[in-house]
């Protein structure tokens, strides 16, 4: 594979060519193999290219990850559905072929490091792509060793989510998405929500007291290279009392028992008790992420 600095000394030689190809599932394992290098940098990456060739659920895209290779040997890696992201440290080169192929997603999730963000947006935004949210993200990772857990506050039930908690979990969805001044889904098309949300629910640890749900967790990666968490929320009143701790400490707990090398999640920057609560927990902040869902 060349290294970065020939691929900057080429990229300005019309004789240099490089192949943007879909990526088929027999790609599967050497793509894998590849971002697994870095797995902390690219999950979100390895979990779409683990996909690729899955029938999707229903109401979800199917996932579409381009190469691209270098007289045969692949050279980078993108993902264009679910979310669009570029594999971690691709060179200036292999960018640039590939943001006419970013650029021309018609809706989506964009979702990448601040620097690549900068060159993709400009591409969507002036083929009239419009923004539906845009925020800076903080990651955090913890490992198995650096995890400091906690027990769930006396009284509560921690537990999977089952059938019976789907309107709790569609109003903790709307809720946590008010609160990102984000449309509510229910003026749209709440069918659909609600399917999305209970399409999640596999994959949701769930804290109940006296009755009423205190937390709710997803673990919506969940590989060997680590484990994704997201749509963490807690009722406003039952906050700071435990809840958040305890349930976040318990997916971590099922990633590590299920042999996971990290847990990442994002916070929204400016969201001190969240990074104050996974600080907390044993965190460490990782890298910064720009999120732009468009349409």
């Amino acid at each position: 594979m060349l290294k970065r600095g020939q691929f900057s000394q080429l990229s300005s030689e019309s004789s240099v060519h490089l192949d943007i190809r879909p990526m088929q599932a027999r790609d599967r394992d050497s793509v894998v193999d590849r971002l697994s290098r870095k797995p902390l940098e690219n999950l979100l990456l390895i979990d779409a290219a683990s996909r690729v060739g899955e029938v999707p659920s229903i109401g979800d895209p199917a996932v579409q990850v381009l190469l691209a290779e270098y007289e045969d040997r692949l050279v980078g890696v993108a993902a264009l559905q679910p979310i669009v992201t570029v594999e971690f440290g691709i060179s200036e080169a292999v960018l640039a072929a590939l943001l006419p192929h970013l650029g021309a997603v018609s809706s989506g999730l964009l979702k990448t490091r601040l620097v690549i963000a900068d060159s993709v947006w400009p591409l969507l935004e002036s083929s009239g792509r419009r923004k539906v949210l845009d925020r800076i993200e903080q990651g955090y990772a913890v490992s198995g060793r650096d995890l400091r857990p906690y027990e769930v506050p006396g009284g509560g039930h921690l537990r999977s989510a089952s059938a019976e908690d789907l309107p709790d979990l569609v109003d903790a969805a709307r809720s946590s998405l008010k609160e990102e001044d984000r449309r509510d889904p229910f003026d749209g098309n709440p069918y659909a929500f609600r399917g999305w949300v209970a399409s999640r629910m596999p994959r949701a640890r769930v804290i109940d007291f006296e009755g009423e749900l205190c937390f709710v967790g997803y673990a919506d990666v969940q590989l060997e290279s680590g484990w994704l968490l997201q749509g963490v929320y807690t009722p406003g009143p039952r906050r700071r009392s435990g809840f958040a701790a305890a349930g976040v400490s318990d997916l971590c707990r099922c990633a590590f028992s299920s042999g996971a090398s990290h847990v990442q999640l994002a916070v929204v920057q400016g969201n001190k008790p969240a990074e104050e609560l996974y600080r907390k927990l044993g965190f460490r902040e990782t890298e910064q992420f720009r999120t732009i869902l468009f349409r």
